[in-house]
């Protein structure tokens, strides 16, 4: 049987959660982010405006997810040698935890940054052999009374 965790006797309380991506791209394309030169776009744009409503969305694509009043969302993204790193907070004033809306936020900002980057990416088969989202992981989970 599936259902959904009954949260109506539990108190509101202040809810944190900050989770932790990366994708590793090619040097290549680490540089055609930092000139600008990416055809589609600011892939880092992208991903922060997908990410914000990636975390927004999140009861909609997680079947079991309590709709909650999101109160803030940063989506805060790093670029290193080989890799673009994603981290996003997510905070609420709620009666459940956000680490689903802060994984939701981090892998959906990932994913955009794939898809804008993706023609960089292939090699002459069309493979993504070195791409890849990884480590997604919650660093920090805080509930205040």
């Amino acid at each position: 049987m599936v259902k959904m965790v009954d949260i109506s006797k539990k108190p509101e309380q202040y809810r944190e959660a900050v989770v932790y991506g990366e994708i590793k791209l090619k040097p290549e394309t680490i540089m055609l982010i930092k000139e600008g030169k990416v055809e589609k776009g600011d892939p880092i744009q992208i991903a922060k405006l997908a990410g914000i409503q990636g975390a927004k969305f999140t009861p909609n694509i997680i079947p079991l997810c309590h709709p909650i009043p999101i109160e803030n969302i940063d989506v805060d993204i790093s670029i290193e040698d080989d890799r673009v790193i994603v981290k996003a907070r997510v905070i609420a004033n709620s009666k459940t935890g956000v680490e689903m809306e802060a994984l939701t936020a981090t892998a959906i900002a990932l994913l955009n940054i794939w898809d804008v980057v993706k023609k960089y990416e292939k090699d002459e088969k069309g493979q993504y052999p070195t791409t890849a989202i990884m480590n997604i992981r919650v660093v920090e989970k805080i509930k205040k009374a």
